[in-house]
C-alpha cells in the first residue's frame, strides 16, 4: 500500500460503520508514508475545520450572525467593563481592521457600544449593551448544546483524555515558540 493515498476519513469509518461518504478533507492528501505527527496534525486540522464550519452554518441560519460577531461578542461578555479595540484583536486573533468592521456592525445593531477609555480619552473601549447582551445569551446556550452534541460520541474518560493530551500538546508549542523569541 505504498503511496496509496490514505482515505479511511469517511464520516463514521473509525467508528466501524461501512458505506459511509467519503469526506474530502485536509487528510485526503496523506500517503501511508507520511510521519505519524503529519498525521496527527492533518487529524486534528480536519476535526477543527470540519466543527467550525459546522458552527459557522448552523450560526448564520438560526441567528443570521457570523462566527466573528459571535466571538467578539463572547469576549465581551467575559469582559464587562469593556475591551480595548486593540485587546480585542489580539485575543480574537485577527487585525485591528477586521475588529473595527465587526464592531461597526454590531454597533449599527445596538449590541455594542464604544466609550471612550477613562485612563485614555484617544482610545475606546468597547462594550456590550444590555440588548447585546441578551442576544449572545441566548446563542451561546445554544451554541454550546452544538458543542456538546459534536462531543457526544466520547465518553466523559475519552473526552478527559483528549483533553489532557491537547493540553500537552499546547504546553509544549507555547513553550516552544517562547523559546524562539
Amino acid at each position: 500500500m505504498k503511496n496509496s493515498v490514505v482515505r479511511k476519513n469517511e464520516v463514521g469509518a473509525d467508528a466501524g460503520e461501512e458505506g459511509a461518504a467519503p469526506v474530502y478533507d485536509l487528510e485526503t492528501r496523506l500517503t501511508q508514508d507520511h510521519h505519524q505527527s503529519l498525521k496527527l496534525w492533518l487529524r486534528m486540522l480536519s476535526c477543527t475545520v470540519l466543527i467550525e464550519n459546522q458552527v459557522r452554518g448552523r450560526l448564520r441560519n438560526e441567528f443570521g450572525v457570523t462566527l466573528p460577531r459571535f466571538d467578539l461578542m463572547a469576549q465581551l461578555e467575559r469582559h464587562p467593563e469593556g475591551l480595548r479595540m486593540g485587546e480585542l484583536s489580539k485575543r480574537m486573533m485577527v487585525t485591528g481592521g477586521n475588529v473595527t468592521g465587526i464592531t461597526d456592525q454590531l454597533e449599527q445593531e445596538k449590541l455594542v457600544v464604544r466609550v471612550a477609555d477613562a485612563k485614555d480619552r484617544r482610545a475606546y473601549s468597547v462594550k456590550l449593551t444590555p440588548a447585546g447582551r441578551r442576544a449572545f445569551k441566548r446563542m451561546a446556550a445554544v451554541h454550546e448544546g452544538w458543542i456538546a452534541e459534536v462531543f457526544s460520541g466520547l465518553q466523559t474518560d475519552q473526552k478527559n483524555s483528549l483533553f489532557d493530551l491537547l493540553s500537552q500538546v499546547k504546553n509544549h508549542v507555547s513553550d516552544a515558540h517562547t523559546a524562539e523569541e
